[in-house]
Order: structure tokens, then sequence, then C-alpha cells
């Protein structure tokens, strides 16, 4: 395995695996037993970074989430795990009801909501300070000022090291990042948004983002890493949801004439260096110029082993040089 640092302060500062296992579907429609199987071989690798959310996954039957957080509590428990592993969680996203969605009745960030979120996540995951702590998505109900002093005092209180933030405009970001400084208070350094190798088309409306997406990496968000460069950004859905081992599962908004190019690209290295499609797309991300965590979920072992050989696959100049052409 191997490592990269995150966090700003010495305190909060950790080596966390540049490999982070999802547990978005473990406890709902990932079995307890396959969970923990995945979770042990994980740790067995050197993994250490582990990723949930208070709202996983309620859409699986309806309800509100937390099925995540509480396997990975009850693994904890069973496992005797202790602040060797570092399990980020996530809230603001969470339905207030049962069958409702984030789209429509999220929890939002108020600091009465971050407050009562954070608790009800530490709970759940059986631990006494939440090691990162993500604002979901955007809530423009709230004032800004309130959610990032909502954050900041779980920080000074001791209950969360971390903060990040995900799906969020960029300008958001910084703004919230600007009225921390000012403050003296500490602000988002993770930044979890999706991102492969596969470019999608950002300007197709959702219910989310009516004006088109905001979760996905681009180039104001590249940008801004570089000029930021103690942030670090966790790409989620690196493979596309089983993509590039099954075409037919392309997205829409991938669906474009730039990508049959980057396809053909991938695919060439790919037979040059013997690995996948899905080691090659990783191991660009993970090998890349700026801090990238890739952030994969596995169903099964055998593609968690997919995974894990990802993270010692050396790219050339060469390959990398043409899979960044390629459009």
């Amino acid at each position: 395995m191997k490592y990269r640092t995150i966090g700003s302060a010495p305190a909060d500062r950790r080596e966390v695996s540049v490999l982070a296992l999802g547990a978005m579907l473990f406890g709902s429609r990932t079995a307890e037993e396959t969970s923990f199987a995945l979770l042990d071989r994980y740790v067995e690798a050197g993994g250490n970074f582990i990723d949930t959310s208070d709202n996983y996954a309620f859409w699986v039957d309806g309800g509100q989430g937390g099925q995540s957080e509480e396997l990975l509590g009850r693994w904890r428990r069973s496992r005797g795990i202790g602040d060797e592993i570092f399990i980020a969680t996530k809230l603001g996203a969470r339905p207030l009801a049962p069958g409702t969605s984030f789209t429509d009745n999220p929890e939002g960030l108020s600091a009465k909501v971050i407050r009562e979120s954070a608790e009800r996540s530490r709970e759940r995951l059986g631990v006494e300070k939440l090691d990162l702590l993500y604002a979901h998505i955007d809530d423009p109900t709230v004032p800004q000022r309130e959610t990032v002093e909502g954050f900041a005092e779980l920080v000074a209180e001791g209950t969360v090291g971390l903060l990040g933030v995900s799906n969020q405009a960029v300008w958001r970001v910084e703004r919230a990042r600007a009225i921390a400084a000012a403050a003296g208070l500490p602000g988002y350094e993770m930044l979890q948004y999706a991102h492969s190798y596969l470019r999608p088309r950002t300007d197709v409306p959702s219910d989310m983002f009516p004006d088109g997406s905001l979760g996905h990496v681009g180039p104001d968000l590249l940008g801004y890493l570089r000029a930021e460069p103690a942030l670090t950004l966790v790409a989620y859905s690196p493979l596309l949801k089983g993509t590039y081992t099954h075409p037919d599962r392309l997205p829409s908004d991938y669906d474009h004439p730039g990508t049959p190019a980057r396809l053909t690209v991938l695919h060439e290295v790919a037979r040059e260096t013997g690995a996948t499609a899905n080691q090659v797309v990783l191991a660009w991300q993970m090998g890349g110029e700026l801090p990238v965590i890739s952030l994969a979920g596995a169903s099964s072992v055998a593609q968690l082993e997919e995974n894990l050989a990802a993270v010692d696959l050396e790219l050339s100049a060469d390959q990398r040089a043409r899979l960044d052409a390629a459009y």
C-alpha cells in the first residue's frame, strides 16, 4: 500500500491510503459477511481509509440510512479496531423522513443539524471522535457562516478531526474557507467529488443540479487544487460503477464524442501494461501530479483485489501523456 499525508494541523495530520474503501452499500445491499470480508482484506493489505455517510444507503429500503455506519461500528467492535483505521463520514444529505430524499427533504447544514447528526454518527460508528467529517451537499438556505462555525465548534471540542466538503460549487467552497480563515477557524481541507478517466458533460441538469453538475471534477476544481496545495481530492466513482468492464453501463452524461478516443487509449495502455482498464484508471488517478485519493467500493473480494493491485501499477511518462492528451 502507498500513503498520502492529509491535514495541516499537527494534531490531526494523518497518513492515509491512496486507495480508500467505499462502504456505501455495506450493511444494506452488500451483506454483512461479505462486508466484513472486504474490510478485513483491505486492512490486511495495508488500507486504513474507509468512507461512509450518515445517509448510506437510504435508497435501498426507502428509509433514512445509517446502515453503513452501523455495520462499520459492529466491525470495529468485533475486530478491536481503534484509531489506526481512519473513517470519514458525511452529513447534510440524510432524508428527514422515510420515503423522501436529499433532493426534496435533506437534513441540511444548520448548526443544530451538524451537532446532532455528528453525534448520531459517532454513536453508530462507536467512536469518540470522527476522523473526517464532510458537508455532503450544499445548503443554500443556511448562512455559510453558521455552517462554518457549526463544524468548527465540533473540532474545538475534539469530537471531529478534519473537515471536508462534497458536491458544492468551487466558489461556495472557497467562500466557506475564506470565512473560516478570517475568523481563525478550521476550514475544509478534503474535497470529495466524482472523478474518473472519462470526462462527463457537466451541463446536463438534474434534480440536485438544475444548472448542470457541480459534483464532478472540472477545470475550475483542478485549478483550485493546483493553487491550494494543502487541499486533497478524494475522487469518488473512479470506476463509473463498472463501466470500464461493462460498457453498457456508461452513464448518459458520459455518452459524447470525446469518450471513444479516451477509451481507445485506455485500452491500449491496459494491453501494454498487462493490467485491466480499471487498474489503469486507478493508477492514472492516484499517481498524477495532483494529490488525489481514489475512493472505490467493491461488492466482492475479487473486485477489491483488482483495485488493490492498481496501487503498485506504475505508468510510464509516455503512457500518462497519451492518456492525458486523448479527447
